[in-house]
């Protein structure tokens, strides 16, 4: 029997434990980006955030869980990936980051090396970011380290301690800079391999009352992205492999320049091929559409396309650049847009699916 490909898209959402919190559906490009739901998972609280290991099959998702002390504190679920069904069956849990007394510690975001032998957390409320080893099976380790911020930016709601985001490993793996929402900085880390500790490598300081959350490199490796979400701006950067130093380009808005309402941005990605940058706007709830410069990191805008639901927190371009996938936390869906290759533009499919408050959607391939 011939291998082929089939694509399956994980959420995470808001949930309590006793709900299905994790969905994995499958993604059909030949039929036009259609949804079919395969699998749920319960027992875990706020899954908000997951990682995909295709190589490995495995799934990472980040829960909340009662400290017994009146606070809360993060912990994350390693998952196998069943690839002809879609089902996760669960391998191991690992607290990350305890919290004391009535502290919380609970985390927003996940990623992981591509060696496979780190996942790396953010604590947006507790202000620091956890490093986790993983072991040869892909099952979650120990806490190894953690990276404290500390300080205030402008914002006295939104920016009155740190607030860190997003972590996003370098195209090498060498760097991972971590968008401070809270400081208005990206600040920069390596890891020591061989002890399991964090290196403080440097920071990028952004303009004042920014905001900065999530984070991409070009496919090239030599620019990067920024969305803003206090104030809803994206901000481009050209990169330097060899040092990891981020230089400033240019900052836009992520709205029109009549837009009247509250606004914060969410995600932010780019094409696969690089072409072209898109974010995501919750208030006028729309994704932005920016040509891009890879040269000099320059965005033109293009367009903007509403997202069909309220608060779009999250969304993904899938692996063959075809479509991109939005996440509506408020309308209780995922929305299927086609991408046109060719001018970036986005175009309704049609194809929706129901999920509960839905975070975080992303795309995996795997050869049966």
């Amino acid at each position: 029997m011939n291998k082929h490909a089939k694509m399956l898209l994980f959420t995470g959402s808001y949930s309590d434990k006793a709900d299905d919190g994790i969905q994995v559906f499958e993604f059909n490009e030949e039929a036009g980006g259609t949804l079919s739901l395969l699998h749920k998972v319960k027992g875990l609280t706020n899954p908000t955030f997951v990682e995909v290991d295709p190589v490995r099959l495995r799934l990472y998702a980040i829960g909340e869980k009662p400290n017994g002390e009146g606070g809360k504190e993060g912990e994350v679920a390693a998952y196998a990936i069943h690839p002809e069904s879609g089902e996760l069956s669960e391998l191991n849990r690992t607290a990350t980051m305890p919290a004391g007394g009535k502290g919380q510690t609970t985390t927003c975001h996940i990623s992981r090396d591509a060696e496979s032998q780190y996942l790396v957390v953010c604590s947006y409320h507790g202000g620091s970011v956890g490093l986790l080893s993983l072991d040869e099976d892909g099952k979650t380790g120990r806490l190894c380290d953690v990276a404290v911020h500390t300080g205030h930016g402008t914002d006295p709601v939104r920016q009155d301690r740190p607030h860190p985001h997003s972590a996003i490993f370098s195209p090498d793996g060498r760097f991972i800079f971590v968008p401070d929402l809270g400081l208005d900085v990206i600040r920069s880390y390596s890891i020591d391999r061989l002890n399991g500790k964090w290196v403080y490598q440097g920071e990028t300081v952004l303009h004042s009352g920014a905001g900065p959350r999530h984070f991409t490199f070009h496919p090239d490796g030599r620019s990067a992205y920024v969305i803003n979400e206090v104030d809803s701006t994206i901000t481009s950067f050209t990169y330097d492999p060899e040092t990891g130093l981020l230089n400033t380009i240019m900052t836009v808005s992520t709205l029109p320049e009549d837009f009247i309402g509250d606004n914060i941005c969410a995600e932010i990605t780019l094409s696969v091929d690089g072409r072209f940058v898109y974010g995501s706007n919750r208030g006028m709830d729309s994704i932005v559409v920016y040509a891009v410069d890879p040269a000099t990191a320059k965005l033109t805008f293009i367009e903007h396309v509403s997202t069909r639901g309220g608060h779009p927190r999250h969304f993904t371009v899938t692996p063959d650049g075809g479509y991109l996938i939005v996440a509506n936390r408020d309308a209780d869906n995922l929305v299927v847009f086609s991408l046109d290759r060719d001018t970036g533009r986005l175009a309704f499919t049609g194809n929706t699916a129901e999920v509960s408050k839905p975070v975080c959607v992303k795309p995996a391939l795997f050869n049966l």
